[in-house]
């Protein structure tokens, strides 16, 4: 009965004490005013477009940052159209909207200041900032969960195929030799791909020495090293070496199942493959072209953004500077590279994460790192962002595949078209909003 008696002992002592002090000074009764309630932490919202597995996961790490600090965060659905919540998790796949409407969203930096918890940018990773720091290096969004593709492969299809399983191809022209053998070993599928304007023409361009976009934002991925390696994707489609499922992450689901031996896809997706289907996971940084003069340069990073909507009050944004904090903690840091798979955003993060990884045998990290060369890419901007351009790029790689179209013809329209589009929607070509 303790817990019902000694709200009542406290309302009498506080009765009393109020009566004393009435009595004591009767000016002071008129002029006194209710004690304010105590404070009360903002509801917020967090929106976000995921799946149900990513939706669930979502709802774990909400969960623990309200239960941890006492918040109110809250899960919503980031439908296109509408009004920015306080919080948006944005997919690369998805950045249209943001790039469209910058002044719906209020810069990361900006509102952080404001709520008295500036970030401290020298910790972050320069090679984990592309599409979200403004002309001057200031965040405009949280990198939360990063990645750069690499090739992932099944070390018991290499075994079958009598390869060595330890010695992946780091070249194109040796994937071809092995996409041969692995293919009279007698698997339909040798070799897949994810996001294949990701990792086609941005990356490939982007490991050739040739960005696929101009400083400028105009599309540039058609010259001879992209053409080149398109063209040499069709003679391996017609080989039925290589096979396209679709244009976002439908491959993955192949390789998961154990149907295709090869896939070049985001870093992040080896949480994803630990439990594939007759799958002994092994990694390497994505092939590139040798013959290209400059020897293979680095990969891009790219991901999942956390963006803040504008118009909220400022208790809202003190909640939401609190979350952000919350995210860039090194046992949170960890746990979103166990959870999502990103890459960890601060050098201790990174080396904890390395650390703890290594222990279970997983080097996607290290491959990923060394992937990116530790090189920032903070103002390259992505053929993958814009969903028009992407679109346009998706149909004319789709046709050079489908033996519909040459490379270069198809290339050569795919930038024409995507230039078109971007010089009628200039906030399309810009790498930031802000």
């Amino acid at each position: 009965m303790q817990h019902r008696i000694l709200p009542s002992v406290v309302a009498i002592s506080l009765a009393l004490a109020c009566a004393t002090a009435s009595a004591a000074k009767p000016a002071a009764k008129a002029a006194a005013k209710a004690a304010p309630a105590p404070a009360v932490a903002a509801d917020f919202e967090l929106a976000h477009n995921l799946g149900p597995a990513g939706e669930e996961q979502l709802q774990a790490l909400v969960d623990r940052f309200n239960k941890e600090t006492g918040g109110n965060l809250k899960l919503s659905r980031l439908e296109k159209g509408e009004k920015p919540a306080g919080l948006n998790l944005v997919r690369r796949y998805d950045m249209t909207d943001i790039l469209a409407q910058p002044k719906s969203f209020v810069p990361l930096h900006e509102m952080m200041a404001k709520a008295g918890q500036p970030l401290q940018l020298a910790d972050l990773s320069p090679d984990l900032k592309a599409g979200a720091v403004d002309g001057k290096g200031r965040l405009v969004a949280l990198p939360l969960v990063y990645s750069t593709p690499v090739l992932f492969y099944n070390k018991n299809a290499l075994r079958k195929a009598k390869l060595d399983p330890e010695q992946p191809p780091k070249t194109w022209f040796e994937m071809q030799g092995v996409l041969d053998k692995l293919q009279d070993a007698g698997y339909s599928c040798p070799y897949t791909s994810s996001w294949p304007v990701w990792v086609h023409v941005d990356n490939v361009s982007a490991v050739s020495g040739v960005p696929a976009v101009s400083d400028k934002g105009a599309l540039t991925f058609n010259g001879l090293p992209q053409v080149k390696h398109i063209a040499m994707m069709a003679t391996w489609t017609k080989a039925n070496y290589f096979k396209l499922f679709g244009r976002r992450d439908e491959a993955s689901a192949r390789f998961h199942a154990g149907e295709c031996a090869m896939i070049t896809t985001d870093s992040r997706e080896h949480v994803d493959f630990r439990d594939a289907k007759g799958v002994e996971l092994g990694v390497a940084p994505l092939p590139y072209h040798d013959d290209v003069y400059g020897g293979r340069q680095n990969t891009l990073a790219d991901g999942g953004s956390l963006w803040v909507g504008a118009g909220k009050s400022a208790a809202e944004y003190k909640q939401a500077a609190k979350f952000v904090s919350f995210l860039l903690s090194p046992e949170m840091q960890i746990e979103m590279v166990r959870i999502y798979g990103g890459l960890p955003l601060t050098a201790a993060a990174r080396s904890a994460a390395r650390s703890k990884l290594l222990q279970d045998g997983d080097k996607t990290l290290e491959v990923a790192y060394a992937s990116m060369k530790g090189r920032g890419t903070a103002n390259v901007p992505h053929v993958s962002d814009a969903d028009p351009v992407r679109i346009i790029a998706n149909e004319e790689l789709e046709a050079v595949w489908a033996d519909r179209k040459p490379a270069k013809a198809a290339l050569d329209t795919a930038v024409s078209r995507g230039n078109a589009v971007l010089n009628a929607k200039p906030a399309l070509k810009k790498a930031q909003p802000f």
